[in-house]
C-alpha cells in the first residue's frame, strides 16, 4: 500500500536531506572502518614499491659494473696490443742495431786484412 499520509515539501526536502545524512554517515563509517585495511595496503604497495626501487638499483649497480669490467679489460687488452707493438718495434730497432754493428764490425775486420797486407807488401818491399 502506498504511503497515504500528505507529503508536502518540506517533508520530502527534510526526508532528502535525512538521507543525505544517513548516506555520508554510512560513507564515513566505512571509511573508518576500512582505514587499517586501507593502511595496510597503502604500507605493502609502499613496500613493494620500495623492493622495486632496489631491484632497479640493483641492476643499474650491475649493469655499471659490467660496464666498468668491459672498459678495464678493454684497456687491458689495448695496453697488451701497445705492449706488443712497443716489443716489436724494440726487436726490429735492435735487430737492426745488430745488423749495422755487424756491418761494421766486418767492414773493420776486413779493412784491418786489407791493412795487413798492404803491410806484409811493404814489409815484403822493403
Amino acid at each position: 500500500m502506498r504511503n497515504i499520509r500528505n507529503s508536502e515539501l518540506t517533508d520530502r526536502r527534510s526526508a532528502a536531506a535525512d538521507a543525505k545524512k544517513a548516506l555520508l554517515e554510512a560513507y564515513r563509517a566505512a571509511k573508518e572502518a576500512a582505514e587499517p585495511t586501507q593502511l595496510a595496503r597503502q604500507a605493502e604497495r609502499q613496500a613493494v614499491a620500495a623492493a622495486r626501487e632496489e631491484r632497479r638499483a640493483g641492476r643499474e649497480r650491475a649493469k655499471a659494473e659490467e660496464r666498468e669490467r668491459l672498459e678495464a679489460e678493454a684497456a687491458e687488452r689495448e695496453a697488451a696490443v701497445t705492449a706488443a707493438a712497443r716489443a716489436e718495434i724494440e726487436a726490429r730497432e735492435a735487430a737492426e742495431k745488430n745488423r749495422i754493428s755487424r756491418v761494421i764490425e766486418d767492414e773493420a775486420a776486413r779493412k784491418a786484412e786489407r791493412d795487413r797486407r798492404y803491410a806484409n807488401r811493404k814489409a815484403r818491399q822493403a
